[in-house]
């Protein structure tokens, strides 16, 4: 039997949740469909490190993080940006504050709290959630696999927030694409990702050590931050922001003293050294401490003569990201080309989609969240008002 629905969401993270408010606001009845026993998860677990809700920076600053995709997500961050993020989870009864980076979060540092003022809200609206219903097809209905057996649901307007392709087992294994005849996609990449290095043994002792005070080059991109060194590889966040280029085969420099420059370095790394060791002498010298050593040694071994060069330019040696779910985000996903102004999906009049399910991608910082959540508040915006 095929039960009609005026509203549905499929997908309960940032997006969906965001889709579902901005539907139940317009006077729409919402049922939320999650895979899930439980909605957000992957949200939670971002929330275990400090949830970053956005960054503090005008739009103008904030739209170029999205690349070729800013244009598309223009409209929804305009009605959605930094400002709208921090009043919203104030709203909620979530105060927030600044980092010295820019970046916002809220004061308990969790989101466990935001989110069950969120489903609370949600509830009080009349929103109807829903906990393993896992999409399966459509055709004039959705069709669903449910801990009550198949289901299958002719919503008036429905909205797509079925995530991404990374973290599966917190919901995002991007199985949805399988189900999108006739809508033009992008394969899946890892996006903010961590990538291998084929250490040797001398390293070990280093495995989890983060490298701060560093600038990271690929390609024509350089960023100033830290990494970790992993047991796998490189990780953390300076990794993270070059993860496309160098996903796309650019090579990673390391400048282990962003602060000197090459003439600096030369002439005190002339000095005498006397019996000191070389790790003494780059300690004295440079302040290079023992895991920048190792990283030196690891990768320019043997040393020449003028290691100058290399301590501001270290090549590190990569084997590719690491696999796409342990990506903290994904590109790839509907091309925007199949949707309108309004992220309608053109091949399915009356339903739209939202999330890390369109193709774009942003650094960490803020900007993966409120793209997600403004894209969730637009998409729902305008599936309310199809009739």
């Amino acid at each position: 039997m095929t039960t009609p629905c005026d509203a549905l969401v499929i997908g309960a993270g940032p997006a969906g949740l965001m889709a579902a408010e901005a539907m139940a606001r317009a006077g729409r009845q919402v049922l939320i469909a999650e895979a899930k026993p439980s909605p957000a998860r992957k949200f939670l677990m971002a929330g275990k490190s400090g949830l970053n809700l956005t960054k503090d920076e005008p739009l103008s600053a904030f739209l170029p993080a999205y690349a070729e995709a800013a244009p598309a997500l223009r409209a929804a961050l305009t009605a959605f940006g930094p400002a709208e993020v921090q009043h919203w989870a104030q709203e909620l009864g979530q105060p927030v504050f600044t980092g010295s980076s820019g970046r916002v979060f809220p004061r308990a540092m969790k989101a466990s709290p935001l989110l069950r003022a969120w489903l609370a809200r949600l509830s009080d609206l009349g929103v109807r959630l829903e906990t393993r219903w896992r999409w399966t097809g459509w055709s004039e209905a959705f069709a669903f696999d449910t801990p009550g057996g198949a289901r299958a649901i002719a919503p008036r307007c429905a909205v797509l927030a079925c995530g991404g392709a990374s973290w599966s087992r917190l919901g995002s294994d991007g199985a949805w694409a399988g189900l999108m005849s006739g809508v033009p996609l992008a394969p899946f990449q890892p996006a903010n990702i961590g990538f291998t290095v084929p250490w040797s043994a001398h390293m070990a002792r280093h495995f989890g050590a983060p490298v701060k005070n560093v600038a990271l080059h690929a390609g024509d991109t350089k960023v100033r931050g830290e990494f970790v060194i992993s047991r796998d590889g490189v990780e953390g966040g300076g990794i993270y922001a070059l993860s496309r280029p160098l996903r796309e085969g650019a090579r990673l420099t390391l400048d282990l003293a962003p602060d000197l420059p090459l003439d600096t370095i030369r002439a005190r790394l002339a000095r005498p050294r006397g019996k000191a060791s070389l790790a003494n002498h780059l300690r004295k010298a440079l302040r290079l401490d023992p895991v920048k050593q190792a990283l030196l040694m690891e990768c320019a071994r043997p040393l020449p003569g003028d290691i100058a060069p290399l301590i501001k330019a270290l090549p590190v040696p990569l084997d590719g990201p690491r696999p796409i779910d342990q990506a903290i985000s994904t590109a790839g996903g509907i091309r925007f080309e199949g949707l309108d102004d309004h992220l309608m999906i053109r091949a399915r009049p009356g339903t739209f989609a939202a999330g890390e399910m369109l193709d774009w991608e942003a650094p960490t910082g803020g900007y993966l969240l409120t793209a997600c959540l403004a894209t969730g508040l637009w998409a729902g915006r305008h599936a309310a008002h199809w009739t």
